[in-house]
């Protein structure tokens, strides 16, 4: 037979480890109470037993065997809690209370006994325990004075007893705080392995409950969404992606297609320049790669979720190498390059990331820039201690509006439809930020001077590193 599900539980095993631990402990407490409250008991009595002896031997030193036995008589007929036995030199009973000297072979010395006495309570005979102590006197008679104990071993008794009615009562209340326990523990596994079925089944938009308590189950539940809306935006982007490349790529693809079949035909015909249809098949091949291979670069950061192969290096010294790949075309295209480095900013990193990044931002800076316009690229330190690499061209610039949107994948504004590219390059940049705990941001540019303008401002923001 199996037990119940909430008995499988590992909060109730716990709870049951716990509960036996303190069963433990509380059974070895207990007989540390007992025995150090019945010893305490025990020497108590016997202190007062002795006492009551040393008085009577007092009596019987100053004045001899019948005081004693005044003594007794007195004693005995009075509410004192002792027991008294005379004997003669014999061992035959003189006077007291009890009829025989409970203390078996007396040899003379000294003699404590444990033993038990009646009484008449109710009508019927109830037995107590009692303690003794028997001596010889000076005469040669003996003297047995004993004490019922049977009230300070009820006294232990009942605590004992109300102690282990306090141990029953926490075990018992600590199986049903198991029982609780367990259960909310359950309810709150049971939602996540819901989400967890629920996504496993292809629901990727299911979410774990979050209570509100701020405890560690909130915080197993807001990690579980926080994966699932990574995952459902990275299967987004990757549907996305797949539609997008289908769509972006069909045209060239057909382009492609089309100038390969009129160059077979125009070879088989004997006209044509085949090496001309040739070189632009392989600039569109080119293109093509290109684009696969930017997909890949922003599948690649987004699936690993932080920067893989992450150095230390000056983010200076890094623009001014890529700052060198594109002065040339800067002057090639009449376009005035200008850069501003703050030396000794540095990054912790991947860097070829970085420099792709910075690469792409100047790419997309020298193609929308026209003739007789500028591009500055700046690496500053930003008052929040975060190093930021910006690039402001005087080019068109991109809308207010657009500006959220420009950085996600195959995006393109109708003013760059006639430019190369795939909507890939921000892209990247926005995936390389992300990767790095960083952000891109777009500003507009110096504004409209002329027939230029009015620019736009895209700045890479890195956190420093310390």
């Amino acid at each position: 037979m199996q037990l119940p599900r909430i008995f499988r539980t590992t909060p109730f095993r716990l709870t049951l480890l716990f509960l036996a631990l303190f069963a433990a402990a509380a059974s070895a407490f207990l007989a540390y109470i007992y025995i150090a409250t019945a010893g305490e008991a025990t020497r108590r009595t016997d202190r007062e037993i002795q006492r009551e002896m040393r008085s009577l031997t007092a009596a019987y030193d100053r004045a001899g065997l019948d005081a004693v036995n005044q003594s007794l008589i007195q004693r005995a007929a009075s509410e004192r809690p002792f027991l008294y036995l005379l004997m003669g030199r014999d061992g035959r009973r003189i006077s007291g209370s009890i009829e025989e000297s409970p203390v078996e072979r007396f040899n003379g010395q000294p003699a404590w006994t444990t033993f038990q006495v009646s009484d008449l309570v109710g009508g019927r005979m109830v037995k107590h325990p009692a303690r003794g102590l028997q001596e010889r006197l000076g005469g040669g008679e003996i003297l047995f004075v004993g004490a019922d104990v049977g009230e300070d071993e009820a006294y232990v008794v009942n605590i004992v007893r109300a102690l282990w009615g306090a141990g029953a009562l926490v075990v018992v209340l600590g199986l049903a705080g198991g029982v609780l326990v367990s259960r909310n523990v359950s309810r709150s596994m049971a939602s996540l392995s819901g989400v967890i079925e629920a996504v496993r089944g292809g629901d990727l938009a299911a979410r774990a409950p979050v209570r509100g308590a701020r405890d560690e189950f909130d915080e197993l539940a807001a990690g579980v969404n926080e994966m699932l809306d990574r995952l459902e935006r990275s299967m987004a982007g990757h549907r996305h992606a797949g539609d997008a490349i289908a769509h972006d790529l069909r045209s060239p693809l057909t382009r492609l297609r089309a100038r390969l079949e009129a160059a077979y035909l125009d070879v088989e015909a004997g006209r044509g320049d085949p090496t001309q249809a040739l070189a632009q098949a392989l600039e569109d091949t080119d293109g093509v790669l290109k684009t696969f291979a930017a997909v890949l670069a922003i599948a690649r950061l987004q699936a690993a979720g932080t920067a893989p192969d992450a150095v230390v290096f000056d983010l200076a010294e890094l623009a001014c190498d890529v700052a060198e790949l594109y002065e040339p075309l800067c002057e090639d295209k009449g376009v005035e390059f200008g850069s501003e480095l703050t030396r000794g900013l540095t990054v912790r990193a991947n860097r070829e990331f970085v420099a792709q990044a910075l690469a792409n931002i100047l790419d997309n800076a020298v193609k929308y820039t026209p003739a007789g316009g500028a591009i500055m690229l700046r690496v500053r330190r930003r008052s929040s201690g975060e190093a930021e690499a910006s690039v402001t061209d005087t080019g068109p610039g991109v809308p207010e509006a657009d500006r959220a949107r420009v950085v996600e994948r195959f995006v393109r504004l109708e003013n760059s439809r006639n430019e190369p590219g795939a909507g890939l390059g921000l892209s990247l940049v926005a995936a390389v930020a992300e990767a790095h705990a960083g952000r891109v941001e777009l500003d507009e540019g110096p504004g409209k001077v002329d027939d230029l303008g009015p620019g736009l401002r895209v700045a890479l923001v890195l956190p420093r590193a310390t």
